[in-house]
C-alpha cells in the first residue's frame, strides 16, 4: 500500500473568497488569460460538482483546473509541492530526505526538456493546465499559495499518473536517511530495518487500493455492461467532476487535485476502474561497491563500473529563514541508489516516464470501444495498476497490471538481487498480450480487490502456473473472498443490485478466527477464571452472524479483538513477512486469543462504560475542517458508519489511518468517491462522495454527502447536459464575479 503524502504532511493554506481582482500580471498574458476563461464555461449543480464544457479540450481543461482551485486549491497545490521534493520549502528540515527521494527521480530540467519534446496537441493541455491555475490565483488575490505562485505546464509532467502514490514513495525514508544523512561513505552504516518487506501491504495501516466489478450484459437485467467504481483512497484525496468538448472529451469522475484528466470514471461509451497492485514492477539492485582515489565503483560482470555523483541542493524553510542543504548522490545504470544492506548498497530501478505515462493517463479518457482503450494501454506506463473496463458494446476486460518488464524468472523478484550479475538485467517490457488479462469471460463478472487475478473471474480466471510469478505480487485477501461471493451465481444484475452487493455486510476476515477463538475458550478448565468472566462475551460472538451494523454489539467486540492482537502480533508478522491475519491463525497461541479477549472487553469497558456497545457508537464520520490532516474530537458532531474496514472483508471499507487519540474510531481512508455505471444508449449512473465537492468549510458543499455517504446511498449522476441544467446551481466562466 502507498500512502498519500496529503495524509503526513500539513501544509495549510488559505482559501478565503475573495471578489475576482486583477493582478499584477502583463497586460498581454492578463488578456490572453481572459480570453481562455470565456471559452470555458462551468456548470455546478446542486451538489456543486462541476462539469467543465469548452470548445477544444484546452479550453476544458482550464475550466478544469480553475475549478479544482475553487473547490481546494491548498491540495492542488500540494501535490505539485510534493511531486517536485518542494515540501521542506515550506513544512520544513524534517522533510529534507521526502523532498530528496524525489529528486533522486524529478529534474525540473528533464521535465522542461519532455514538455518541449511534447506533442502539440499534449503541449497545448499543459498550457491551460498551468493557465488555469494562474488564472484562480489571479482573480483570487486572498488566496496566499504556500510555496507555488506560478504554474508552468511542464509542472504536469512531474506528476502524471494519478495513482495515490507514486512508484517513487516505495523507496524507505529511514534507510535512505541513514545512507546519505552524514555523507554516503564506506563502511557502510548499520541497517535500518524496513517498515515491510517490499512488494506487501503495510501491515499496521489500513488498507489501501480499490474494489473494481464489471458485469457483462448477459448477467444484467436491461442487457447493458455494468462497472462498479470504488477507489479506497484517503477522504478527499479525489473530486468529483465531469469535462466535456467539441473535440470529443466527455469524462466524468475523480480526478486527483491538480491533474487534468479523470483518474477513475467513464464516458458516454466507456468506463475504467483502477485498483492498485499488479505485478512486481519495482526492482532493488545490490551493488558491491569499492573505493578508489575518491571514487565510487560498482562490479558489473568482470567490470569496476564509476558510479554517477550528483549534487542535490535540498532548500528548507528555517525559523530564520530559508536554508539549503547538498546531498552528493549516486547511481549505477540500474538507478539510484536509495539504501544500504547486507554489506552492498542498493539502486532501485523503476518507471519514469512521464511523458508518456501523461499520454495514456489522459488518451484513455476519450477512447469510445475496447479497441482504443487497449491502443492507449500500449503505451504501457500505468504502472502501479490494474485495471477493470466496460463498454456501451457489452464487452468487460481487465489488465492485471501495464507496466510489468521482462525478468529472468529464475530469480526472487521480491527481494534485492545481485547487480553485478549480467542475468539480472531487465529484457524490456511484456506486451500488453503477455501480461494477465481477461476479455468477456464466460462466467459474466469480473471482480479485483488489490488481489491476485487468480479469482478475477471465478473458473474462468487466469493460472499462476501460466505467468511468471513477478506478474502478480499479491495474494488472495477477505475482500476477494467476499466479491466473489457477491457476484457468482448471480443475475438480473442493476445498479441498484451492484450497489447492494458493494455494500454486502460480510466480514469474512473472521471466519477462521472465531472457531479458534471458540476452541480455546472450550479447552479452558471449568476452574479457570477466563471461563466466567468470557462467557457472555463468547456467547455474544457464538450467536454473530458476522456481519455489521450500526446496532452489532459483536461486531464491536470481534474488531477490537483482532485489533488487539493485530497489535500484540504485528513486529512478529513483519519480521516472518506475512500478512498479520495469515500469521494470527497460524502462529499464536489459545491462550493469546483469550487474553487479547480480555483485553479487548477493558477497552469498551473504560472507553465506553460497558463492552456491549453497538457499532455505530464506536465507528463515526466526522468532517471539521479544511485541514489536509483531519482533527478528530469526540465532543464535536459525528455521523455512525455500519461498514468496517478493509481488514476484515469489508467492501465498502472504512478505516482510520492516523495515530488513534479518540475513543471513537473516525474514518480517514476507504469508500470515497464511489460509482455504479449502467452503459445503455444512454448512460445511467449513481454516485457517492466522502463528505462534499468542496474543501471550504464555508461551502454548503462541504458536507451536503456527508450523511448519505454514512449510509450507503447514492444520488443519480447528472451526466448530460439537459439534466445538469435542470439542477443548476450556478453556470459562470472562470473569473466571473462570484
Amino acid at each position: 500500500m502507498r500512502l498519500p503524502l496529503a495524509l503526513i504532511c500539513s501544509v495549510i493554506t488559505s482559501v478565503a473568497a475573495a471578489a475576482p481582482t486583477v493582478d499584477k500580471a502583463p497586460a498581454p498574458e492578463l488578456a490572453r488569460l481572459k480570453a481562455a476563461a470565456q471559452r470555458a464555461t462551468i456548470l455546478r449543480d446542486k451538489w456543486g460538482i462541476p462539469h467543465v464544457y469548452g470548445k477544444t479540450d484546452a479550453d476544458a481543461v482550464f475550466g478544469l483546473m480553475y475549478a479544482q482551485a475553487e473547490d481546494d486549491f491548498g491540495r492542488v497545490e500540494l501535490n505539485y509541492i510534493n511531486a517536485m521534493g518542494r515540501l521542506a520549502e515550506v513544512e520544513g528540515e524534517a522533510e529534507l530526505y521526502r523532498d530528496l527521494r524525489m529528486k533522486l527521480f524529478i529534474n525540473p530540467a528533464d521535465l522542461q526538456e519532455q514538455y518541449r519534446q511534447s506533442p502539440a496537441w499534449l503541449k497545448k493541455l499543459m498550457v491551460a493546465f498551468a493557465d488555469g491555475l494562474n488564472y484562480y490565483l489571479a482573480t483570487h488575490p486572498d488566496v496566499k499559495p504556500a510555496l507555488i505562485t506560478h504554474f508552468e505546464p511542464w509542472m504536469a509532467l512531474s506528476f502524471s499518473e494519478g495513482s495515490i502514490g507514486g512508484d517513487i514513495e516505495s523507496v524507505d525514508l529511514k534507510q535512505l536517511e541513514a545512507l546519505y544523512g552524514n555523507g554516503a561513505k564506506l563502511p557502510l552504516p548499520p541497517p535500518v530495518l524496513m517498515s515491510a518487506a517490499r512488494g506487501s501491504f503495510d501491515l499496521d495501516q489500513e488498507p489501501g487500493g480499490s474494489n473494481g466489478f464489471a458485469i457483462a450484459p448477459s448477467l444484467t437485467r436491461d442487457g447493458h455492461a455494468l462497472l462498479l467504481i470504488n477507489p479506497h483512497t484517503s477522504f478527499y484525496f479525489r473530486p468529483e467532476v465531469q469535462v466535456h468538448s467539441d473535440e470529443g472529451l466527455n469524462a466524468y469522475g475523480a480526478v486527483t487535485w491538480g491533474q487534468f484528466f479523470v483518474y477513475q470514471g467513464f464516458n458516454d461509451r466507456i468506463g475504467w476502474m483502477h485498483t492498485s497492485g499488479g505485478g512486481d514492477v519495482i526492482d532493488e539492485y545490490l551493488e558491491t561497491i569499492s573505493e578508489k582515489d575518491g571514487q565510487f565503483f560498482y562490479q558489473y560482470g568482470a567490470e569496476q563500473r564509476p558510479l554517477k555523483a550528483v549534487d542535490i541542493t535540498l532548500p528548507y524553510k528555517t525559523a530564520a529563514g530559508m536554508d539549503s542543504k547538498v546531498v552528493k548522490v549516486y547511481y549505477s545504470h540500474h538507478g539510484p541508489i536509495v539504501r544500504a544492506a547486507d554489506g552492498k548498497w542498493i539502486a532501485v530501478r523503476l518507471m519514469n516516464e512521464p511523458l508518456k505515462a501523461l499520454t495514456q493517463s489522459y488518451i484513455r479518457t476519450k477512447a469510445r470501444n475496447y479497441q482504443a482503450f487497449y491502443k492507449a494501454m500500449e503505451l504501457r506506463t500505468n504502472s502501479s495498476n490494474n485495471t477493470v473496463y466496460a463498454d456501451a458494446d457489452g464487452n468487460i476486460a481487465y489488465f492485471h497490471g501495464n507496466f510489468i518488464p521482462k525478468r529472468d524468472p529464475k530469480f526472487d523478484w521480491t527481494h534485492p538481487v545481485d547487480g553485478s550479475d549480467l542475468a539480472t538485467e531487465w529484457q524490456g517490457l511484456h506486451t500488453v498480450k503477455e501480461t494477465i488479462t481477461l476479455f468477456n469471460p464466460k462466467n459474466g463478472w469480473i471482480q479485483n480487490t488489490n488481489n491476485w487475478p487468480y479469482t478475477a473471474a471465478g473458473a474462468y480466471s487466469p493460472k499462476a502456473r501460466d505467468y511468471p510469478a513477478y506478474m502478480s505480487k499479491y495474494g488472495e485477501n477477505a475482500r476477494g473472498i467476499h466479491a466473489v461471493r457477491v457476484l457468482e451465481n448471480k443475475k438480473n444484475f442493476t445498479l441498484a443490485s451492484l450497489i447492494a452487493g458493494a455494500y454486502d455486510t460480510q466480514l469474512p476476515a473472521f471466519e477462521p478466527l472465531l472457531p479458534q477463538l471458540f476452541a480455546a475458550y472450550d479447552e479452558l478448565p471449568a476452574g479457570d477464571p477466563l471461563k466466567a468472566s468470557l462467557a457472555p462475551q463468547i456467547a455474544a460472538l457464538r450467536g454473530w452472524d458476522m456481519r455489521y451494523s450500526l446496532e452489532s454489539v459483536p461486531t464491536s467486540l470481534a474488531v477490537y479483538w483482532v485489533q488487539d492482537l493485530y497489535t500484540a502480533n504485528q513486529a512478529a508478522a513483519k519480521a516472518k513477512e506475512v500478512q498479520v491475519l495469515d500469521y494470527l491463525q497460524a502462529a499464536i497461541t489459545p491462550q493469546q486469543r483469550l487474553q487479547a479477549l480480555e483485553r479487548a472487553t477493558a477497552k469498551l469497558t473504560a472507553d465506553f462504560g460497558k463492552w456491549q456497545t453497538p457499532w455505530g457508537e464506536i465507528n463515526r464520520f466526522q468532517r471539521l475542517t479544511g485541514d489536509i490532516v483531519q482533527p478528530f474530537d469526540d465532543s464535536k458532531p459525528s455521523l455512525p458508519v455500519p461498514f468496517a474496514s478493509a481488514n476484515w472483508g469489508s467492501l465498502a471499507a472504512y478505516g482510520m489511518t492516523s495515530k488513534q487519540t479518540t475513543k471513537r474510531i473516525y474514518g480517514e481512508r476507504g469508500n470515497s468517491f464511489v460509482a455504479a455505471v449502467e452503459f445503455g444508449p444512454r448512460i445511467k449512473a449513481r454516485s457517492v462522495l466522502a463528505g462534499g465537492e468542496s474543501g471550504d468549510p464555508a461551502s454548503p458543499h462541504f458536507y451536503d454527502q456527508a450523511a448519505m455517504y454514512a449510509r450507503g446511498e447514492f444520488k443519480d449522476v447528472l451526466f448530460y447536459k439537459a439534466d445538469v441544467e435542470k439542477n443548476l446551481e450556478r453556470k459562470y466562466h472562470p473569473g466571473d464575479q462570484q
